[in-house]
């Protein structure tokens, strides 16, 4: 059974699920991956948690509030995962990309495998892009920060962001927007960022917040998302990469 550690936010989390089900969908109920999705609203929020270390006398302040900020999300998640293992569950997801930061720490807490979102997105586009392709990505600003998405590119690809004004007037936005439930505004908000982007030849623009997949695709078929030829979805290819492991 897939475990599903959700609420970050809920609608991404939906929209995994979603995606999880159509793309395995059966002809009756009994062919239908089985999961739980732990709908855990309550994790403090990730971007706000990942802190700046300023350059003046209270730095040490700010490091100490920081780990204080980590901890308490990484609490909240283990205390979800942990959940999720007693509900006989054989490996677990997380359909929110800035959550993968805390990656590293909560696989050392949870004797359980848990699929690594950002590395099944750059293992997708290896196999789609030449090496050295210039690769767009659209996500929180705590994403961009840890560099959760460098980590895996750099090494293969030219990786950018939008400037500093554009993520925040239009990937930021869109992101509330969609937590807001107005998906309609969010589609219209994010498109200056694509266009920045495509501008700047990407080959592929990912989608790195779990909240644009529903913002850019909300008003089209599951067939567009699935062949689209300059958006990558991480919802989708985790989905994807978790009936994998589900059938093995």
């Amino acid at each position: 059974m897939i475990g599903i550690l959700g609420g970050m936010g809920t609608q991404a989390g939906l929209d995994f699920c979603n995606k999880l089900a159509i793309l395995n969908r059966g002809k009756i109920d009994q062919e239908y991956p089985l999961f739980i999705l732990y709908n855990k609203a309550n994790i403090p929020g990730r971007p706000e948690s990942i802190g700046i270390h300023t350059r003046n006398l209270t730095k040490n302040l700010n490091v100490k509030k920081n780990k204080i900020k980590y901890q308490l999300v990484l609490k909240s998640l283990v205390k979800g995962c942990k959940l999720l293992k007693k509900s006989k569950c054989k490996f677990l997801v997380i359909p929110c990309n800035t959550a993968h930061y805390w990656y590293d720490d909560l696989k050392k807490r949870i004797n359980l495998p848990i699929i690594n979102m950002p590395r099944e997105v750059y293992r997708h586009t290896i196999k789609q892009c030449k090496k050295n392709s210039t690769i767009g990505l659209l996500a929180t600003e705590g994403t961009l920060r840890t560099g959760i998405y460098n980590n895996f590119f750099d090494k293969n690809f030219n990786l950018i962001f939008p400037e500093s004004k554009i993520q925040k007037n239009s990937v930021n936005r869109a992101i509330k927007f969609v937590k807001m439930g107005d998906v309609k505004a969010a589609s219209k908000i994010i498109k200056p960022a694509i266009n920045y982007l495509i501008d700047k030849k990407c080959k592929k623009i990912i989608l790195g917040c779990t909240e644009l997949p529903i913002a850019i695709f909300a008003f089209k078929s599951f067939d567009k998302i699935k062949t689209s030829k300059i958006f990558l979805d991480p919802n989708l290819i985790l989905a994807n990469a978790a009936m994998k492991k589900y059938k093995i």
